[in-house]
């Protein structure tokens, strides 16, 4: 039998359906572009990454006491293949499920979800509003101060750049480029 694999439509219409507050749904396209962004640089699968972004706190809101677990049920329940299954429950690694991120699409999604909080908070405070002109030195110098964003556990991030090899700035930068490409749809445009 042939794995059935979903379209960018049917990931957004998933997510709509479980999903109704808006900054949950910014920050679900925020992953996806970001992660979009890494599959172009980093040779994967642009599709496949962006709608594993998209999709990986699908039971967020409904379920925050069972997190990834829903989205396991709700994702084999539409017959979704099994890496795009992994690859969305490994970013709750050491949180909310046993599932270590192995492969790239899982590290990076793993090492950048925590971070595009971080990216989004830090924007939202400048008086642009942007990321437009947000570099990644206004992220680190926010990131030192850990009554900011309090709730965005830095560690992961480290975690998540030191499976991929790569330093913090760097992690930071290339997220903050993802972003970009959305930041009209994730009211991150700024001021104009």
């Amino acid at each position: 039998m042939e794995e059935r694999i979903p379209s960018r439509e049917e990931a957004f219409q998933l997510l709509a359906t479980y999903t109704k507050t808006e900054s949950l749904i910014r920050h679900g396209l925020a992953v996806e572009a970001v992660m979009r962004y890494f599959a172009r640089h980093r040779g994967g699968d642009e599709e496949q990454w962006g709608i594993v972004g998209l999709v990986h706190d699908l039971d967020y809101e409904q379920f925050p006491e069972q997190h990834c677990i829903k989205t396991e049920q709700i994702l084999r329940e539409q017959q979704w293949p099994e890496s795009y299954i992994r690859a969305v429950i490994s970013h709750g690694w050491g949180i909310c499920t046993d599932v270590e991120p192995i492969s790239d699409m899982e590290k990076v999604l793993y090492a950048t979800d925590e971070l595009t909080g971080l990216v989004t908070t830090t924007a939202l405070v400048r008086p642009s509003k942007s990321v437009m002109d947000l570099e990644a030195k206004s992220v680190i110098k926010k990131w030192k101060d850990k009554s900011f964003a309090a709730k965005v556990d830095r560690a992961i991030i480290d975690r998540g750049a030191a499976m991929l090899g790569m330093e913090r700035r760097e992690l930071i930068t290339q997220t903050i480029l993802g972003m970009r490409e959305v930041a009209e749809q994730i009211n991150l445009k700024g001021l104009s």
